[in-house]
């Protein structure tokens, strides 16, 4: 056996099945899985077998299962009781992704090593969102894009407002968001493709890493912060797409423009949405960063008769249609 060991036990063998399914799903897990509905046979298995992480359902957690050892040990919760508070509880029917989350945050505790790069020589391409003009369907393309790249390509999306722009998107007070992954690119450099996995949820197939929960912490992160996370992201392989939907509000937006290699701005009809365009390219070629306008497009989109509300449905419909007319900019 090579690697790190996973070993799932669960009488319910429906759940057992399709919790295994789901972990082995996800590539960047560091873990090779070993599933068992028999309890003998798990205990049997344990017994033999340097087990980095132990998941039992509370259904198969007898004495016997409790004297084996490993690294960490995750309990399944199913009656919503905390018999054993040695050891780490975890919600059995919540949805797969927190589960799995769960579990990875509580190999967290445990892990020593990085978690190694799975992905070999891949390269990553940018894709900016940024305009001057608002209320423009920024947020909309840009993870409209995000989901019909995801449904060929690993994808990343990260929301970068003062306020995101789709409730869908908001973490609760108890999830992690992309300011708590700065704060572990500063603090647990070593493991921080590890931290990461706790936080990135998922829309569909694209993953994304929730927006901040308070727009003053998205001012107070450094534009060399940014830049270093971005860089980080992109060498670890992980993607081979990472989606920025930007905002005035964020430091070092010029600079995080400039490592796109693509850029699309929304524009609009009318003497206003004109205007701030020109101001932004003038701004631009102020500063001296007028090379970013060699890489961007800019679309004003039509009017679209209906657009999906869920986010997972953004790869249907005419805005859809749409952006796969355009993805040759993107993959070309």
């Amino acid at each position: 056996m090579n690697g790190n060991i996973l070993a799932l036990c669960d009488t319910e063998e429906e759940y057992a099945q399709h919790m295994t399914e789901y972990l082995k799903a996800h590539k960047e897990s560091p873990w090779e899985v070993y599933t068992y509905t028999d309890v003998e046979e798990f205990a049997s298995f344990a017994k033999e077998t340097d087990i980095d992480m132990l998941v039992v359902a509370e259904n198969a957690y007898n004495q016997e299962v409790r004297k084996l050892s490993a690294q960490k040990t995750v309990l399944l919760n199913e009656s919503g009781v905390i018999r054993w508070e040695d050891i780490r509880n975890v919600n059995k029917y919540q949805a797969a992704e927190c589960v799995y989350r769960e579990i990875f945050s509580a190999y967290m505790e445990v892990a020593q090593q990085p978690l190694p790069r799975l992905v070999e020589e891949s390269v990553t391409r940018i894709i900016g969102f940024f305009s001057p003009i608002h209320r423009c369907l920024q947020t909309t393309f840009a993870l409209t894009m995000g989901q019909v790249l995801s449904q060929k390509y690993k994808t990343l999306y990260l929301n970068f407002e003062y306020c995101a722009g789709n409730v869908e998107l908001l973490p609760d007070m108890k999830t992690k968001d992309i300011s708590d992954l700065v704060y572990f690119l500063n603090t647990d450099k070593e493991r921080f493709l590890l931290r990461m996995q706790t936080i990135i949820l998922k829309k569909g197939e694209m993953d994304y890493i929730p927006p901040v929960k308070a727009g003053m912490t998205l001012l107070e992160i450094r534009s060399e912060e940014w830049m270093e996370l971005l860089n980080r992201i992109s060498q670890s392989g992980e993607y081979e797409y990472i989606i920025l939907d930007l905002s005035e509000s964020v430091q070092g937006l010029l600079e995080l423009l400039r490592s796109c290699d693509r850029i699309y701005t929304l524009t609009k009809d009318g003497r206003s949405a004109r205007g701030k365009i020109a101001h932004y390219e003038r701004l631009l070629e102020m500063a001296e960063y007028d090379e970013l306008l060699t890489k961007t497009s800019r679309y004003r989109l039509p009017r679209f008769r209906k657009i999906p509300d869920e986010i997972e449905l953004l790869t249907k419909g005419e805005l859809a249609d749409y952006v796969r007319r355009i993805m040759g900019e993107v993959t070309g």
